[in-house]
């Protein structure tokens, strides 16, 4: 038996149940009413915000694909890239372990487009350190100019060592910057390499790639309750460090574990308020675009199934 085939799922399951635990300890005195009255309370205001921050955020991801196809050099209609990318992250988010179940998804939309395995390979990677630039620069300047961020997760503050992780992020994005200008060598994998994008293709990544994450926790944001409410910019630093935290886990959609991490992080709030706010963000960010993902997959299926008959 092949351990590793089944260790990250197991560690991701044991991430979920532990979380939901460690959730309803910390809300066992919340009732369901509660957090009904917690929904009901968001204005209509709150509830247009949040939806249109979710349609910005999967916009933002679909420019993930279209920056990487323009990094190999491919040319795929944009609906179908849109589509294409939509339903990869809307699958992915919720089943969790998003590069191996989204490069899956990608290769079987685009392997119709003409695209090969390796060319997949390189859109997913390319993808994939979009992520990692858009975590680092946005954390990075959320520790930097805001370092008593920390505090919220730690009993003592630290707020030079939050500053000089915060730099530290930053000068990893000026290397990836220097990388590319002067064209280093290609990072070699075994048989596989990535060559470091141009410039103008670097300036698409840091300025798309952020737009998703300050967009996925402007759900939160404006589902929040005015009372206590900390503001935008520490909202979007207790989002970075739970969805960061939710991805490590391997846990499916983060269950549990993307909660649990928030609900500490603005511990200083309504509880219910909170959890009401994240219930909007696994509505529009996870449960309504699987949905949509799922009808866009039965449909190209549908359609690649009546091409093969006829």
């Amino acid at each position: 038996m092949n351990w590793r085939r089944y260790f990250w799922p197991v560690v991701g399951f044991a991430a979920v149940i532990f979380s939901l635990l460690l959730l309803w300890h910390e809300l066992r005195g919340i009732s369901i009413d509660d957090v009904w009255d917690g929904l009901a309370a968001i204005p209509a205001r709150g509830w247009v915000l949040a939806g249109l921050s979710s349609v910005i955020a999967y916009a933002a991801l679909a420019g993930y694909d279209h920056i990487a196809l323009l990094h190999i050099g491919k040319r795929v209609s944009w609906l179908f890239v849109t589509l294409c990318s939509f339903t990869t992250y809307a699958l992915s988010h919720n089943i969790g372990g998003s590069v191996f179940s989204g490069a899956v998804i990608r290769y079987r939309a685009y392997g119709t487009r003409g695209l090969t395995g390796p060319d997949v390979g390189v859109l997913v990677a390319i993808c994939w350190i979009t992520f990692v630039l858009s975590s680092l620069l946005a954390g990075g300047l959320v520790l930097v100019l805001e370092p008593q961020i920390v505090d919220r997760f730690s009993g003592a503050p630290h707020h030079g060592l939050a500053i000089a992780a915060g730099l530290a992020m930053l000068i990893i994005i000026g290397a990836y910057i220097f990388g590319s200008a002067l064209h280093l060598k290609p990072l070699k994998i075994a048989s596989f390499q990535l060559h470091y994008p141009a410039l103008p293709i670097v300036a698409r990544q840091l300025l798309i790639g952020p737009i998703e994450l300050l967009a996925a926790a402007a759900i939160i944001f404006f589902a929040l309750p005015e009372v206590h409410n900390p503001g935008y910019f520490v909202v979007l630093g207790v989002f970075l460090v739970s969805f960061s935290v939710a991805q490590l886990s391997h846990a499916p959609g983060g269950l549990g574990v993307f909660e649990v991490v928030f609900l500490a992080g603005l511990s200083d709030m309504d509880q219910v308020g909170v959890l009401a706010a994240l219930l909007v963000f696994r509505l529009f960010y996870l449960i309504i675009p699987l949905i949509l993902g799922l009808g866009v997959v039965l449909f190209f299926e549908r359609s690649q199934f009546s091409r093969t008959e006829s």
